[in-house]
């Protein structure tokens, strides 16, 4: 028997620890694309003796391994599974983006998604919960078909009650209903939400249901998305949660800010088949049919493509797009993002658009609801300050608009944030879109906040007490996780 007290214990552990240090090393040096990332996790490993290793295990491997048939984004079934009707036509150059400027633009975006551009789409502006929450709760109570909702956070609140009774009301009439809650965002309340869908009869999933509570928000693999399809042929989208903080009618004090948008057209499909990949990768059902997908009629003049990202994926499919925007800008950037953690790659690109005399104008809340986020944002402003962007610290309330707009001419909008959390270790969806008159509505839009919002410059950063920069400083180290 192993006496515990020998010196042959010792020997043990450390060749165990030299083994499974080995190991996770050879893992990260072949599947950690990042130097950065690659080297902090060797470091970590050989530093904390298995506890690294441990750490690593938990934290820094990717579990999302979807099905093969869900992987095929890049072969076109998708598509064609989705927008088969269209395919002749959508495949055809569209003569009014050829000589554009913003021609590269829909070149990288064939390139990166893959997907097509798709004509005929139109777009309504729902600013805040006060229009969104209606509009979409509206387009339920009127489904005949089918109702696909996706969401981060469903709170169990009163708005979020409004959603769950006209939910049920679609299921007791007949129609197809599925509603997919993040595993992180179905506990923002005490009591499941989850668990008050099912009571009703609706068909609910959650997104990679996992044990870390609610008030430990910086949890890789979340499905951010914001998706609500109804009879295949109506569609929302943006950055909005279902939370009564944001619709105002529901709130003592004024409610915080989003946008969100209702979409009519062929781009409509789009978010039908993101829902129905991540529905399949849930609970293993295929939804197919003309119950969830069908020929759509085109509706306005706005181009659209959808642009998906995640940690299943190493394409950086959002971040190209973004920085293709940049690149095509010719006389302004507006952007608007409730969490700025650029990396060094968008930092250089906001920077090199500045100096090329583009005008970048960046809008921040002036007060976060993660506090975190909001001084590691801090430390890394002085970047794109001194580089010629224009920064701008929005007043109360909290501001969770997700805007990016290039010449008034293209704009992206959708779930995704400009932090390593989206651009990284989330799912997300965007729409990129291409014509004038969608793009200065947003415009409009973006300036109207503006007119109240404070300039962040140099001066004002480096005012700040050396307390203060530590602390900033301090946070901006856990950027890549925030």
């Amino acid at each position: 028997m192993l006496d515990f007290r020998s010196a042959l214990l010792p020997f043990l552990i450390t060749v165990f620890d030299l083994v499974v240090s080995v190991l996770a090393s050879v893992h990260v040096i072949l599947y950690k694309r990042d130097t950065k990332s690659a080297i902090g996790w060797i470091g970590l490993i050989w530093l904390s003796p298995i506890l690294g290793t441990v750490v690593y295990v938990l934290l820094g491997i990717n579990r999302i391994n979807r099905r093969a048939q869900y992987m095929l984004r890049g072969t076109g079934h998708l598509v064609t599974h989705a927008v088969g009707p269209y395919l002749p036509d959508i495949l055809d150059p569209i003569p009014s983006l050829e000589g554009s400027p913003l021609s590269s633009l829909v070149e990288l975006g064939d390139r990166v998604t893959q997907w097509p551009l798709l004509a005929g789409n139109e777009f309504a502006i729902l600013d805040g919960g006060n229009q969104a929450y209606p509009a979409m709760i509206d387009a339920i109570e009127a489904s005949t078909r089918s109702v696909a909702l996706c969401t981060y956070i469903f709170d169990n609140d009163r708005t979020g009650r409004l959603f769950i009774d006209a939910l049920a009301r679609a299921v007791a009439r007949g129609v197809e209903v599925r509603v997919l809650v993040d595993g992180v965002g179905a506990q923002h309340s005490w009591r499941s939400v989850a668990r008050s869908l099912r009571r009703v009869h609706v068909p609910t999933a959650e997104f990679l249901p996992t044990l870390v509570p609610v008030w430990l928000p910086y949890f890789n693999l979340r499905n951010h998305r914001k998706i609500l399809v109804v009879d295949g042929t109506i569609g929302f989208t943006g950055g909005m949660n279902i939370l009564e903080e944001y619709h105002q009618e529901m709130c003592l004090r004024d409610s915080n800010r989003d946008l969100h948008f209702r979409i009519q057209g062929p781009a409509v499909a789009y978010l039908q088949q993101v829902f129905a990949d991540d529905w399949a990768f849930c609970k293993g059902e295929i939804l197919e049919g003309d119950r969830w997908f069908l020929p759509i009629e085109a509706a306005g003049e706005v181009l659209a493509r959808g642009v998906i990202d995640g940690p299943d994926d190493d394409r950086d499919n959002l971040l190209n797009v973004i920085l293709g925007g940049l690149a095509c800008a010719k006389a302004s950037v507006e952007i608007a993002t409730p969490y700025f953690l650029p990396d060094a790659r968008l930092s250089s690109a906001l920077e090199v658009a500045a100096l090329r005399g583009v005008q970048v104008d960046i809008l921040l809340p002036s007060a976060n609801n993660h506090k975190l986020v909001q001084w590691a944002s801090t430390a890394q402003l002085w970047q794109v300050v001194e580089g010629g962007c224009r920064v701008w610290s929005s007043p109360p309330p909290f501001d969770h608009t997700k805007l990016m707009i290039v010449d008034q001419s293209w704009a992206f909008i959708g779930s995704a944030n400009l932090d390593p959390r989206s651009l990284r270790l989330n799912f997300e969806f965007n729409l990129e879109c291409y014509g004038a008159e969608f793009a200065t509505r947003l415009h409009d839009l973006f300036q109207d906040r503006l007119r109240n919002a404070v300039p962040i410059t140099s001066d004002a950063l480096n005012a700040r007490s050396l307390p203060i920069k530590l602390r900033d400083g301090a946070a901006r180290l856990l950027s890549p996780y925030l």
